[in-house]
């Protein structure tokens, strides 16, 4: 059988045998009456991992940023987002569903928006504006091409929307790829946020679901709505125990991740009519592009000779790279990629 190099996303990692025996040995009750001692477990470890009062498991991170749009703002409000973000792009017109919200997006440059380009889209007072209520961030920023936002950056934001009284949401869902790559610890980054959402199910090779971590008021707002868009999960713990094992264990593998990312995007890069901006490569994801062929048929060949990539944004291909990809597997899939585009 021939073996697959799936590269299209860091979501389809699967459970290792240590995690696995994590999972059946994990200790179980009833989680929507809050009796599940892994998922106790895990939210507390979540909350003080990122400095925050209390931690909310959910199945995805879609419902992670979903329910902090929701616990954040009333219907009518304004949420200020980049406009390559996830919460704009990937998660189906869910806040203005579920929260009666609109979205302003801001254009940032490689996912990156600056507190004076927000400052100037902050509504005033009159009564026919919406009120900007919420600002979200996304690190890393998955359309940009896994770019980290910078920390001063963050704090800039932070202290401008301090100064307005708007919430801000952080949109973590790669997190832990900022965290080993900068050597800024989550408590310091979520430390500029009302809210954080990480996600267990890409990098951290986990089978399912993620965290919301804010004060305990927020939490409990939160964990009212999960119920109401049936997140409230029984026997949770065996989920929460893999997410306890990749906490524990595969943080620093995702080190291994950005090297394998970056062989990738400086080999690709040497291909003519590669289009790879390599100052954004700076985490485990690589955005690209091919002058000379439809992007479609590029994906379709690279299939059939064992290769999956996904579409990025536009005309552009993306790699994400991740527990399952060793790095001769990395150098195999650039070999074939270069063989179709040349």
């Amino acid at each position: 059988m021939r073996n697959i190099i799936d590269i299209r996303s860091d979501t389809v990692t699967k459970p290792s045998k240590d995690m696995l025996n994590a999972i059946t040995s994990a200790v179980v009750g009833d989680d929507v009456f809050g009796e599940d001692e892994t998922i106790n477990r895990l939210q507390q470890k979540c909350a003080e991992l990122s400095g925050k009062e209390s931690a909310l498991f959910v199945p995805t991170g879609v419902m992670g940023n979903q329910l902090a749009v929701k616990s954040h703002t009333d219907p009518g409000d304004e949420v200020i987002v980049e406009s390559e973000s996830h919460i704009l792009n990937y998660e189906t017109a869910a806040p203005s569903v579920i929260s009666g919200v609109q979205l302003f997006p801001v254009q940032g440059i490689n996912g990156v928006m600056k507190a004076s380009d927000i400052e100037k889209h902050i509504r005033s007072s009159e009564y026919y504006f919406p009120v900007t209520r919420l600002i979200c961030l996304e690190n890393t920023h998955n359309r940009a091409g896994g770019v980290i936002q910078p920390m001063e950056v963050i704090k800039e934001i932070s202290v401008m929307a301090k100064k307005y009284g708007i919430r801000t949401h952080l949109d973590g869902a790669r997190i832990f790829n900022a965290v080993v790559e900068t050597g800024i610890s989550l408590k310091n980054y979520s430390g500029c946020f009302d809210s954080v959402s990480f996600c267990f199910s890409k990098g951290l090779g986990c089978p399912v679901g993620s965290i919301l971590c804010g004060s305990q008021a927020f939490i409990e707002k939160a964990r009212k709505w999960r119920k109401i868009l049936g997140g409230g999960m029984r026997q949770a713990g065996i989920l929460g125990a893999a997410a306890i094992f990749a906490l524990d264990n595969n943080i620093q593998h995702l080190k291994e991740d950005h090297k394998k990312a970056e062989y990738f995007a400086q080999a690709l890069s040497e291909t003519e009519g590669v289009n790879i901006d390599l100052s954004t490569v700076m985490t485990n994801i690589v955005v690209f592009g091919f002058n000379r062929l439809p992007k479609n048929e590029i994906i379709s060949r690279a299939i059939e000779k064992g290769v999956i990539i996904s579409s990025g944004s536009y005309d552009n291909m993306r790699a994400v790279f991740h527990l399952g990809v060793s790095m001769d597997e990395t150098i195999q899939a650039v070999e074939i990629l270069r063989s179709i585009l040349k």
